[in-house]
């Protein structure tokens, strides 16, 4: 099990642009780091799987939740709520784990001013029209649907100045070496190697 507080990382993207692959591929590389599973009362998509993807919940159960205070930030998108688990998010990161949230940028901003340490992602596309043509060949979703996606695309995107962290989406391959590149520069801040080698330190100071 890690030995020091994990980082809080925030990942935002339009849709289309790959921000799920991306992030799979990442935590695939990178063990000590895993992806916050949100609830959502969206409809599950082929392929999905509850539990794994998202909780899948009926939007009363998500309003109770709600008035719990049981989420660290929530956001309705395309009509359906997205919401993150504030219990959970602690103790995985107190475990040590470095962990990802996929949020918009409306959750971006609820996260930032209640955990201010948290580390933030923007993946872009390289072009509008390769954004529309990764929506068109996913086939699922209508026409009009599609340029909805896009118009929200265009305002999600104009929020890219609030993050740390400017991802392209051109290369893959290159996208995921920028990704890690983040993660393993913040894992070299002298507050992290001070938690991770504090034995260390102590002797080459003695």
């Amino acid at each position: 099990m890690p030995a020091t507080t994990g980082t809080l990382y925030i990942v935002s993207a339009p849709s289309g642009a790959g921000k799920t692959s991306l992030v799979k591929a990442l935590i695939d590389a990178l063990p000590q780091v895993r992806v916050s599973v949100s609830h959502t009362t969206r409809g599950m998509r082929p392929g999905e799987v509850d539990g794994v993807n998202y909780h899948f919940v009926s939007r009363e159960s998500f309003i109770e939740m709600l008035d719990r205070n049981e989420f660290l930030e929530h956001a309705e998108v395309f009509g359906n709520l997205y919401g993150t688990s504030q219990r959970w998010l602690e103790e995985t990161l107190a475990e040590g784990y470095d962990l990802i949230l996929e949020i918009d940028w409306q959750g971006a901003q609820q996260v930032r001013r209640l955990m201010p340490q948290a580390r933030s992602i923007f993946i872009l596309p390289p072009t509008q029209q390769a954004l529309r043509q990764r929506l068109t060949n996913r086939g699922q979703d209508s026409d009009e649907v599609i340029e909805r996606r896009m118009r929200e695309a265009v305002n999600e995107m104009s929020h890219y100045v609030e993050y740390d962290y400017l991802v392209i989406n051109d290369d893959f391959a290159t996208a995921l070496d920028d990704l890690k590149a983040i993660f393993r520069a913040n894992q070299l801040q002298q507050g992290s190697q001070q938690q991770r080698h504090a034995d260390l330190l102590s002797q080459l100071l003695a």
